[in-house]
């Protein structure tokens, strides 16, 4: 399973290596971010929330340019320096003790986040054929998962609130892993490069029918993002803030718990992953997302069954929040390799970056409404309050998914399996 699930060309399966790298570093902060704020810099949950919220504006805000850049540029051009600019924000985060402080930080890692996604995506499709690109985005993710895991098992064994040295620690360690992505592509000229010629622009018609106008008027795609968004602002948004929130302040369990909850989501994905790739081959894309929505709210109501069964019972509050981990996890190895397949299956090359800077505005968006959201509630003492509206975003999530597979044909569906294609040989990845 896992040799069907590599990509043919040498190119592509570095870029895989660089994911690992920079996936460990971002797994020794992921967990720690808004307890590191509160409770080791003392800064107010509500301001924490707002801060985290600013990140995902200004990773909005940053994606349609970045998008832009990469269709005209290159993604290359856009990525490298991308990554530099972040490494630099994360290593800041480690030296706040002023609100002011972490606000620089997180714009600049902002900037980096806002298009380093879309970047990368790009250039692993550009690499890959439509026949094995299903699989190689469920194993980027497997192996984006196990580096997390593997860098949040750690960060939660080291790290003390009572010594903020740790917390600084596990930042600069994450500024550093951002140096093995940039110096993998650096060492790939050809690599990453425009995928097609740009067109001139000297008429109205042709600027109507071209860019972001074409991709705003894609309706299947549009109801794919409105899936997306309310996926993450429901899902994978609520883990930095509302997820750790939550179980620190309202179930009662210890950071250690929190990282050793990432560390089972981990070993649930590098477990189950390939075998869900082999079993979707040929089945419905959007299926598979309506049940991913629906495996995310069961995992929300099992984490606030954590905080009032056997409430007084520690070794419960730690399993439920384990338990939660563990069946998200199931989740994202469903989602992982549709919905990146998917927005690739509708986009064109001339479009690409575009198509997946647009997807990934939506990590932006609910960048911005989870912590907003989460961190309030969660001050409040309506935790409840938070489990109920999280879990029925996800559940509307479903319906979108089943609303959009009228839209598409089966072949972008996946229904048809399409016909495996000569393997891109090992030449450039694009035309400049």
């Amino acid at each position: 399973m896992l040799r069907s699930a590599l990509p043919s060309r040498p190119e592509a399966r570095r870029l895989l290596v660089g994911t690992i790298f920079s996936a460990i570093g971002r797994g020794l902060t992921l967990p720690f971010l808004f307890i590191y704020l509160t409770e080791v810099r003392q800064f107010d949950a509500t301001t924490v929330g707002l801060l985290i919220g600013w990140f995902g504006l200004c990773a909005l805000l940053i994606a349609p340019l970045g998008g832009t850049l990469i269709d005209r540029l290159g993604a290359r051009r856009i990525v490298l320096p991308a990554l530099l600019i972040e490494a630099a924000g994360v290593g800041g985060l480690a030296l706040v003790t002023e609100v002011w402080h972490a606000w620089i930080a997180l714009t600049l890692a902002s900037m980096g986040a806002g298009v380093i996604w879309a970047g990368q995506n790009t250039i692993l499709t550009s690499l890959t054929t439509e026949a094995e690109r299903q699989n190689v985005f469920g194993l980027q993710f497997t192996l984006l998962n196990l580096g997390i895991g593997v860098g949040s098992a750690v960060s939660g064994s080291i790290v003390q609130v009572a010594e903020p040295s740790t917390f600084q620690l596990i930042y600069l360690i994450d500024m550093v892993c951002y140096l093995a992505p940039f110096l993998l592509l650096l060492s790939m000229p050809r690599v990453g490069r425009r995928l097609v010629e740009p067109q001139p622009a000297d008429a109205d018609a042709g600027r109507r029918n071209r860019g972001w106008a074409v991709v705003l008027r894609h309706r299947p795609f549009r109801r794919l993002i409105i899936f997306s968004v309310l996926l993450t602002v429901s899902g994978y948004a609520q883990l930095e803030v509302g997820f750790t929130g939550f179980a620190t302040e309202t179930v009662g369990v210890t950071p250690q718990i929190i990282g050793y909850a990432f560390t089972a989501n981990t070993i649930v994905i590098v477990v189950a992953q390939l075998f869900v790739l082999k079993k979707m081959q040929g089945r419905s894309r959007t299926i598979a997302l309506a049940v991913v929505g629906a495996v995310f709210a069961i995992a929300w109501l099992v984490l606030g069954l954590a905080a009032v069964i056997d409430i007084d019972s520690a070794i419960v509050s730690a399993l439920g929040v384990i338990a939660f981990g563990a069946i998200f996890a199931v989740g994202e190895t469903l989602l992982s390799p549709t919905s990146p397949a998917l927005v690739n299956a509708l986009a064109t090359d001339a479009l690409r970056g575009r198509y997946n800077a647009l997807a990934s505005m939506v990590w932006g968006i609910s960048g911005v409404v989870a912590p907003v959201s989460a961190g309030p509630l969660l001050h409040a003492g309506l935790g409840g309050l938070w489990i109920v509206l999280v879990s029925c975003g996800c559940l509307a999530a479903s319906a979108v998914a089943v609303s959009l597979r009228r839209l598409i044909t089966a072949e972008q569906d996946g229904r048809v399996t399409p016909a495996p294609a000569p393997h891109p040989a090992s030449t450039p990845a694009g035309v400049a």
